[in-house]
């Protein structure tokens, strides 16, 4: 425990150097944000999984092998993660509110991935559009847009 505790302080107080292999890059803050949603209910659906693979694939222009060591290396990063802080941080600071609004609409078809919402996907999701200072009034839009574009299929 006092490993771990130190370990945390070690990573925030010190500054990261320009090849740090640990350093947060945005696509990685992206990946474990939606690996947070993926995990929300304590079940990861393959359906959740490949929309995510997709997702990023589109949203960074990866192939499938570097979207999956993307995504590995995301759920590696949150399991280790004492909070979101590192992440939305960074998106805050390198993302407009439109994009950090597309995230939440990317995370709300990740949810509907497997044809349901859980009540701990919504919490989370919530959760995030918080900390990534989106307002309600577009989280909830943008629920009502991804629930449209899925009726619409």
């Amino acid at each position: 425990m006092l490993d771990t505790v130190q370990h945390f302080f070690q990573r925030v107080l010190t500054a990261p150097e320009s090849g740090d292999s640990d350093a947060v890059t945005p696509q990685l803050a992206v990946a474990a944000l939606f690996s947070e949603v993926l995990r929300a209910d304590y079940e990861v659906d393959p359906q959740e999984l490949a929309t995510l693979r997709r997702i990023l694939m589109s949203q960074f222009s990866l192939d499938e092998a570097a979207a999956k060591a993307l995504i590995q290396e995301a759920q590696q990063q949150v399991e280790q993660a004492v909070d979101h802080f590192q992440y939305v941080s960074l998106l805050n600071e390198r993302y407009d509110y439109d994009q950090r609004v597309e995230l939440i609409a990317a995370m709300w078809r990740l949810a509907y991935a497997d044809h349901e919402l859980a009540a701990l996907e919504e919490h989370r999701i919530r959760r995030l559009a918080d900390l990534l200072y989106v307002t309600h009034s577009d989280f909830i839009r943008t629920k009502l847009a991804v629930q449209d574009e899925l009726a619409r299929r």
